[in-house]
């Protein structure tokens, strides 16, 4: 958004001497991003006011002139092709040096003296499109601009003529989206003035005692909170005054005539979008009103819609005249012979005008400022600057109507902040003088009490943007000024590392699937296509739908990954016939459906899925059944979660009648897996692939704790192998044979471990038996062991298992 500093200071009175780069930098720190700081008159330099004294044919060029022209106290002769050149007219000329671009087109030039078809010229004679003033001063193609209707004699740079000198502050609307006060020049102007402690200049509203009421139905208030109608007559269409056309034209737009500049320079100046309707063409009264299905209406723009029941129109008895909050409609706005006007200065629901300016990708200034929650208060302001503005321009205008439909005040937004808590949080005591003076040249209303502070915000604050406590210390801490905080050590200690294992869980999970099960990992939309949702889910039941969703058919906000997975399916399986997919990500549910998991919590409830898709040959489908089922069994053992196990208790909607199962942890279902009913797959547009699937709940899973684990050095003294042979019965098992073994083993004990090498049936050995080769490793932590206590050990083991086991030493 385009600011003019010089219409800005009819509300603040900034110092003459305003440091413009301390003033950006405040800004920007205290409000509003300042992306770019322009001296526009820094862009008109060496542009001057020349005076054509006379005017003489061109000796070697027919369509070319000589015009003998005053550039102030000097005449210089400069060759021109306008048509509209004549004695006595002021234009402006570009003189060497100046950077101008031809005829409006391509990239500015140097213009320097020349010789033009053997005539030596100076400088250049200028049309508006020329030094960037086509929509100020616009003209047919090869006129010159005519600046004789001002006041400036030759040589008068022309941004002092044309009053071009203004600094033009450009501010980057994603830092003021939360603060739809800010979209206009008055709230720029109120921070400005808080900002330096100045006065600012109050907006008085109009006073409508005794008029007669205007006739204006509002059958939305929802949508429609506030209506002010004023009919206006002694009017015509005729331009603006200069310095009007002049403001709407430095901050972007495009002067058009008297009627519609008031309504353009409200709204810039304010930020409260106004329109005027050419009440002539308003069959028996305003309405406003939802549109029909279908319903036509032709904008300004010759953009002819179809309506739909979503977006909020202005009608008359007969059809709709406009799109509210969006644009005018092309048959009742302002016409050539407009004398009487309906003025429109209305509040309407942001979200809906944010959906019907999305939907008919029609964003114009107004529906940029209604999208953001500009408050119905407001309104008051901006009737009472047109009907001053009118006033001015129309000496001879009435308003012999006026209506103000406004059936629920907006509810200033109230909160209360503990001052110690306001303390702890900015780090820094305040006095209350301080506080008070701060919010209350922003409208705050303060009230201290002890150890309290009751704050009631403004009404252009109370739109959403504050309404809890943390927004109070913001106001109070970007006043005081960010740089006047001193750093302050953190007080928050740490004392431990925090093991999230449902955090890993879930990578573990997700890295299981792509490493070891070879699964492709895809990432998909929040939201749902209907097409999808019918045919898996079967309901809607539940899910919440995007105000503003990307196309119609895909408004549903997703509570289940399986919709969006069986439809990466079916697309890929136009390039793939046989691959496997998973995703996982948060689910989401309406409360009103779910038990809440936390009372205090205001959002919907979010969990974590995971779900995988496998595709295969309907011949197949066992062994289809079989893979997934191979997937999802020794998941638990991967990632180390408790066990999951398999049943038969509910069959999910979109499952197969015979291949499903239901996925249990400790008896509760957290899952499914099966095959795609074939109805299902069909609506889905898969007509010859069976689709296997599952769809887990992660947050449901149990994670196993981590492993205890403790330091042990390295042994000092060297620890000795020792194998023995040993004879069992076949039936005996190595897990007996090993308890056995170790069973005397202990931190005191000689013998460190024991293992299995080789087990041995053959000639050699006997019917019924086995021969076992057992390592046993044996060493001391104190000291290195002779071979006679290596050998008392070895055989105290034998000695254990001949005795337990029945064992026969067979060799070492």
């Amino acid at each position: 958004m385009k600011l003019s500093l010089d219409w800005i200071k009819d509300y603040v009175q900034l110092p003459d001497d305003m440091d413009l780069k301390r003033l950006s930098y405040d800004l920007t720190m205290s409000t509003v991003e300042v992306e770019d700081a322009e001296d526009l008159g820094a862009a008109f330099d060496k542009l001057i006011v020349g005076e054509i004294k006379e005017v003489l044919p061109h000796p070697n060029a027919d369509k070319l002139r000589i015009c003998k022209t005053d550039i102030g106290g000097e005449i210089k002769d400069i060759v021109c092709g306008g048509v509209n050149l004549s004695n006595g007219m002021k234009v402006v000329v570009a003189c060497p040096g100046a950077m101008v671009r031809w005829h409006g087109e391509g990239e500015p030039v140097e213009i320097k003296n020349a010789k033009l078809r053997g005539v030596e010229s100076f400088g250049m004679i200028c049309a508006s499109s020329e030094v960037g003033l086509a929509d100020l001063f616009p003209a047919a193609e090869a006129e010159i601009m005519d600046i004789s209707a001002f006041d400036a004699p030759a040589g008068t740079p022309i941004a002092d003529a044309l009053d071009l000198n203004d600094i033009i502050l450009e501010i980057d609307n994603k830092s003021m989206t939360n603060r739809p006060d800010l979209w206009g020049h008055y709230g720029i102007a109120r921070e400005l003035a808080a900002l330096y402690d100045l006065p600012l200049k109050e907006l008085k509203p109009f006073d409508p005692a005794g008029l007669p009421q205007l006739t204006v139905e509002v059958r939305d208030t929802e949508r429609c909170p506030r209506y002010i109608g004023s009919e206006i007559q002694g009017l015509s269409v005729k331009p603006s005054p200069y310095k009007m056309q002049n403001r709407i034209w430095k901050v972007g737009m495009r002067p058009i005539n008297a009627l519609v500049d008031v309504t353009n320079y409200v709204m810039l100046a304010t930020g409260q979008p106004t329109h005027a309707f050419d009440a002539d063409n308003i069959s028996d009264h305003i309405i406003v009103r939802k549109a029909e299905d279908k319903e036509k209406l032709l904008l300004l723009n010759d953009q002819d819609l179809e309506l739909t029941t979503d977006d909020l129109v202005i009608a008359d008895s007969e059809s709709a005249v406009g799109l509210a909050g969006v644009m005018g409609g092309a048959k009742d706005s302002v016409l050539p012979k407009t004398n009487r006007v309906i003025l429109e200065v209305a509040n309407f629901n942001a979200a809906g005008i944010r959906r019907t300016a999305l939907r008919y990708e029609n964003r114009t200034e107004a529906a940029a400022r209604y999208e953001k929650a500009v408050d119905p208060e407001r309104c008051d302001q901006a009737v009472s600057m047109a009907l001053e503005l009118f006033a001015e321009l129309y000496p001879e205008m009435k308003v012999v109507a006026y209506s103000d439909t406004y059936p629920v005040k907006l509810q200033k937004s109230e909160i209360d902040v503990p001052m110690e808590w306001l303390k702890r949080r900015l780090g820094k005591e305040m006095s209350n003088d301080v506080i008070l003076n701060k919010l209350g040249r922003l409208g705050f209303e303060v009230k201290f009490t002890e150890g309290n502070m009751h704050i009631t915000a403004p009404t252009w604050r109370s739109t959403g943007d504050i309404s809890i406590k943390d927004d109070i210390m913001e106001e109070v801490a970007r006043m005081y000024g960010y740089d006047n905080f001193e750093p302050t050590l953190i007080t928050t200690s740490f004392e431990g590392a925090i093991n999230q294992l449902d955090i890993d869980l879930e990578r573990k999970i997700r890295e299981y699937l792509a490493f070891r099960c070879g699964m492709q990992e895809i990432f998909t939309y929040p939201w749902m296509t209907d097409e999808y949702v019918n045919a898996i889910l079967q309901t809607t039941e539940g899910m919440f739908e995007l105000s503003s969703p990307p196309s119609p058919t895909e408004r549903l906000v997703k509570n289940s990954l399986l919709p969006n997975l069986v439809k990466a399916v079916s697309e890929n399986l136009r390039y793939y016939s046989d691959f496997a997919i998973f995703e996982a990500t948060k689910v989401c549910f309406d409360r009103n459906y779910t038990t809440p998991y936390d009372e205090r919590e205001k959002l919907p409830e979010m969990r974590r899925n995971v779900a995988g898709a496998m595709t295969g040959d309907y011949k197949d489908i066992e062994g289809l059944f079989r893979r997934m089922k191979g997937i999802l069994e020794p998941m638990a053992r991967y990632t180390h979660m408790e066990e999951l196990t398999f049943d038969k208790l509910e069959k999910p909607v979109w499952a197969d009648d015979v291949v499903w199962m239901n996925i249990l942890l400790n008896g509760k279902i957290v899952g499914n897996f099966a095959l795609l009913a074939k109805k299902a797959s069909m609506d889905c547009g898969i007509k010859n692939n069976a689709i296997m699937l599952f769809e887990l709940d992660i947050d449901s899973l149990v994670p196993y704790k981590s492993r205890t684990n403790k330091f042990e050095h390295l042994p000092e003294y060297p620890m000795n192998d020792y194998d023995v042979s040993v004879l069992f019965d076949s039936s005996v098992k190595w897990n007996d044979i090993h308890d056995v073994i170790m069973s005397k083993s202990g931190p005191d004990s000689l013998l460190r471990s024991a293992s299995f090498v080789e087990e041995y049936k053959g000639k050699q050995v006997p019917d019924g038996k086995k021969s076992v080769t057992i390592r046993l490793v044996i060493g001391s932590l104190s000291k290195t062991l002779t071979s006679d206590e290596i050998e008392s050990c070895a055989n105290s083991v034998t000695k254990r298992l001949v005795k337990q086991l029945g064992a026969e030493l067979r060799f070492k």
